[in-house]
């Protein structure tokens, strides 16, 4: 288990103004584990993740069983940062009956025919089961407000599109996400903190690498040019909605054994906080449970 002053470095105090220097990209996010060594702190990491990838399966059949609370996870970040690792790398324990993954794209005629929350709604996890939003109703506070002008397909009622507006957004997102919890579901955001030359470095990677070029998109290219907007909407996003009851975490992400690991960590700690037990059953069962067993023993071979 990861310390909780390392978790408590990158999760997002609510109200604070939120600026992404504060947060380191790479390894060391705390003297103590700069002291160590990136090659230690790295084969740690490696056993951690490991560990938790055990503990998250125990985790997932606990939530199964009770069928009270579900999970929501929101992977949030720049082009490059490592989302699908995540998903792939972390998620790779859990039994794929209570694990559903939705990547939402560009939203269609039917999803424009309706308010921006409605498509990831109706995707949101049953009781018992794990969300996983690869991307999320974020991207209408965060690509929308970079590109004001897909506003305009939204079919929106007349009137400005000001910091007013985008407060609202944030007021709508944080009452979803307040009914969500007050339900049963434990909503945990991460937002993957990769730096612009990393980007750069994923990308050329990429390029270099036949079996990758279908991953790489002229758009991914186009929207680098918009760095500094992003950075900005993704320091608003997250200031105004950070709260008690579904914080953000910005996950250092240069490093892909450090997100894996610790995003890992914060999902197994979450949902053992939730102190699930296997229901007990009735007397009534117990009793049927051992006349089956009685059935069973008689059987001839």
């Amino acid at each position: 288990m990861i310390k909780k002053k390392v978790i408590d470095r990158i999760r997002v105090t609510p109200g604070k103004k939120v600026n992404l220097k504060d947060f380191d990209t790479g390894w060391a996010a705390t003297p103590e584990l700069k002291d160590a060594g990136k090659e230690v702190v790295k084969a740690k990491a490696a056993e951690l993740l490991e560990a938790n990838r055990e503990e998250l399966a125990k985790a997932q059949e606990l939530l199964w069983a009770n069928d009270i609370y579900s999970v929501l996870v929101i992977l949030q970040a720049m082009d490059a940062a490592g989302k699908d690792g995540i998903i792939k790398h972390v998620m790779s324990g859990l039994n794929p009956q209570g694990c559903e993954v939705y990547s939402f794209k560009k939203p269609s005629d039917q999803d424009l025919d309706h308010n921006f929350l409605w498509r990831y709604m109706r995707c949101l996890p049953e009781r018992g089961r794990i969300g996983i939003f690869n991307r999320s109703y974020y991207e209408d506070v965060l690509v929308v407000k970079v590109h004001p002008e897909l506003l305009e397909k939204q079919k929106l009622p007349p009137g400005k599109h000001g910091d007013g507006f985008w407060e609202k957004r944030y007021d709508d997102i944080n009452a979803l996400e307040h009914h969500l919890v007050r339900n049963g579901t434990l909503v945990l955001k991460f937002f993957l903190n990769i730096s612009k030359d990393e980007q750069k470095k994923r990308f050329l990677e990429r390029l270099d690498n036949p079996d990758k070029h279908w991953k790489f998109s002229e758009a991914d290219l186009a929207e680098r040019a918009f760095w500094d907007d992003y950075t900005k909407a993704f320091e608003e996003a997250l200031s105004a909605t950070s709260t008690k009851w579904a914080p953000w975490y910005v996950i250092p992400a240069d490093h892909k054994w450090v997100s894996r690991t610790v995003i890992a960590d914060i999902l197994v700690t979450s949902i053992n906080s939730l102190k699930l037990e296997f229901p007990k059953v009735s007397e009534e069962k117990t009793a049927a449970l051992a006349e089956a067993r009685r059935q069973l023993e008689q059987e001839e071979s």
